[in-house]
């Protein structure tokens, strides 16, 4: 069967039909999407019937719908249960968009559109190769079954009740993404571990009111003063985080991931250059791709307090803010990790002033060993396609329902990308390469022929 072909001459028809998946508005974090939700898993579900799968089906949720389907006619053979998300992130800016972000479009071997490849592209890509196959030899090599949720940008809130209400219904013997990015152009991965999460907000008050900088500064706490003092106290000076316990069940990087870090011939030069900046940051004694994929961070996202309008108002403020995340990394807890940094915020505070804080979310990290017989006939598929294996990697990352999906079905996960770094998710102007829709249909379609 020449699938080379057969995708070709159905080429413009699948892109139309991904282009009218990317026209779907479904943000899940925006409540005004909440019909846009509904849409696009109506939509998944029909292209699931069509494609020759069964038992498909809109699971309500407590949140937004889950879609299930399977096709199930491969006695002795491994079943595959292949999981994807069709919500999408925000938008804005707007007006950082070249074209709008909800009428995709095709410009220089790219489709730009809103959840391109994060993950409308990508998960199609797996329909369409169940749906080749079905049509070209009437049967699949293995079983085959979807779930295909619509919170994954809002952390998946009701997937994991799910997943342990119908463990049953979605057993497998490897759990199949395409979430994730090649490492660049022509060179694919396998990310065999994704860091964990943890996210807290802190506000430093002070008086019960602003007060006047001529009247009172130098007389009473500040809480900008104050919160930049307890921040600045987060990390050392060679870049290590300096919270008690925040590196309990973090691994050293073995010399076998050492080597596979090498391979990637990373080039911090360049990077430097692509980013405009004289220096990269972090950590003594690692590299950036083992900074970015291998070891535990905390990161201040946001920090806000006081006058911000324009010129000069003499204030000094009653309180300050700031958003904090954590991405984990082997064994660490996220809960006692946050336990630890409330505990270090608690005892550093500037005398005269308290901190209130406010936990996030929670996520733990995942990790795969590369020599996993599933991960491997994923490399051996990669390389069919492509022409190079696939090298293992680590993905700094998080997405928390894989180490859910891990734990629960007690299954290899595979993480299969064909995005690319560069393709702009999560910001304006998210695209995806072409190129790698057409390998990807090819490869996903040579990995399950292998299995």
């Amino acid at each position: 069967m020449n699938y080379t072909t057969y995708f070709q001459e159905l080429r413009e028809q699948h892109l139309d039909e991904l282009k009218h998946f990317l026209t779907i508005p479904s943000i899940s974090a925006l409540s005004n999407h909440k019909k846009d939700m509904n849409e696009a898993a109506e939509w998944v579900a029909a292209k699931l019937e069509k494609a020759g799968l069964e038992q498909v089906k809109v699971h309500p949720t407590d949140g937004h719908p889950i879609v299930y389907a399977e096709h199930l006619h491969a006695p002795g053979k491994p079943t595959v249960l292949i999981y994807g998300h069709y919500d999408v992130q925000p938008v804005d800016p707007l007006h950082l968009w070249e074209t709008p972000p909800f009428e995709p479009t095709v410009r220089d071997g790219k489709l730009y559109a809103r959840g391109a490849t994060d993950d409308k592209g990508q998960i199609y890509l797996h329909i369409k190769a169940v749906e080749a196959i079905l049509n070209q030899e009437k049967a699949l090599p293995v079983n085959v079954k979807f779930c295909i949720e619509g919170e994954e940008e809002i952390s998946s809130p009701n997937l994991p009740a799910f997943m342990e209400a119908n463990e049953s219904m979605l057993a497998a013997d490897v759990v199949l993404i395409s979430d994730t990015s090649l490492l660049e152009k022509g060179k694919p991965a396998i990310s065999t571990g994704l860091r964990g999460l943890c996210s807290l907000e802190v506000t430093v008050a002070t008086a019960n009111t602003d007060l006047h900088s001529g009247s009172f500064g130098g007389g009473v706490p500040n809480a900008l003063h104050a919160l930049i003092s307890l921040l600045d106290s987060l990390h050392d000076d060679k870049g290590r985080v300096a919270i008690d316990g925040f590196y309990d069940g973090v691994p050293e990087i073995s010399p076998d991931m050492r080597e596979e870090f090498l391979k990637q011939n990373h080039n911090e030069e360049e990077l430097k250059k692509s980013l405009g900046l004289e220096a990269l940051y972090g950590e003594e004694g690692y590299s950036f791709v083992e900074r970015t994929g291998a070891r535990p961070t905390l990161e201040l996202n946001g920090v806000y307090g006081g006058f911000q309008g324009e010129g000069t108002k003499t204030v000094i403020p009653k309180e300050a803010h700031a958003k904090i995340t954590c991405r984990l990394v082997g064994d660490q807890d996220p809960s006692y990790v946050l336990d630890k940094i409330v505990a270090h915020l608690e005892s550093h505070i500037q005398l005269g002033a308290k901190v209130l804080i406010k936990r996030g979310e929670k996520a733990r990290a995942f990790n795969m060993d590369p020599s996993n017989a599933m991960l491997q006939k994923a490399a051996d598929a990669y390389e069919t396609v492509y022409g190079t294996r696939a090298l293992f990697t680590k993905d700094g990352g998080s997405i928390p329902i894989v180490e859910t999906f891990s734990r629960v079905l007690g299954a290899p996960v595979v993480m299969m990308g064909f995005g690319l770094p560069d393709e702009n998710l999560h910001a304006p102007n998210e695209h995806f390469n072409l190129e790698n829709f057409d390998k990807g249909l090819l490869t996903i379609v040579e990995f399950l022929k292998q299995l």
